[in-house]
């Protein structure tokens, strides 16, 4: 195996272990056998399991969504929320998110590396989605991107991450009707 297929093998280990066993019971042992490699192929990239497991989360969590250009921001946030929905339900994210949540209740490291790379993701779809609104017009200048980010993803995040509620078209297409109504409304001032 080439050097890279080997990282490839690896990280893609990484996350199958996470989502069968969580972290807590993940083991470099494990995760070398689901890979086909040796251990020493994993030490040589990583000194310890979280050094691996928050560089390979990391690198999954701030992987861009593609960012929606419909030409509207109802069109971009209803294919926005689309998108993650669909990344959410996604079988090995959908057991990945609440153990890695729980993992960073108890370990700040973990904690940490989460709110950068979702801090990351939300002030680009903040700057690219909400700021082509304002630019077009749709929504008022003084609208916050952070809180008009929380709004649009937040919802979708407690429904399938947190309380792990099914949804559906309609759900959606619901959202995205209250989250303009509210947008346009507040100006969503902080």
């Amino acid at each position: 195996m080439l050097r890279g297929d080997i990282t490839a093998a690896i990280r893609n280990a990484v996350m199958n272990e996470l989502a069968e066993v969580g972290y807590g019971r993940l083991s470099i042992e494990a995760v070398a056998r689901r890979a086909g490699v040796g251990k020493t192929a994993i030490y040589r990239r990583w000194s310890n399991k979280l050094e691996m497991v928050l560089e390979i989360v990391s690198a999954v969590a701030e992987r861009s969504v593609p960012m929606p250009d419909t030409g509207s921001f109802a069109g971009d946030l209803q294919l926005l929320m689309f998108i993650v929905s669909k990344a959410l339900q996604h079988r090995i994210a959908s057991q990945i998110i609440p153990d890695l949540m729980a993992e960073a209740a108890r370990n700040p490291k973990i904690a940490e590396t989460l709110q950068r790379a979702l801090r990351t993701h939300q002030q680009a779809v903040g700057e690219k989605i909400v700021g082509q609104a304002v630019t077009r017009g749709e929504l008022p200048a003084n609208t916050n991107p952070d809180l008009a980010v929380d709004l649009m993803l937040g919802p979708l995040y407690w429904r399938l991450a947190v309380s792990r509620t099914p949804i559906d078209d309609d759900y959606l297409e619901h959202l995205s009707t209250a989250v303009l109504g509210a947008l346009r409304a507040s100006g969503s001032t902080s």
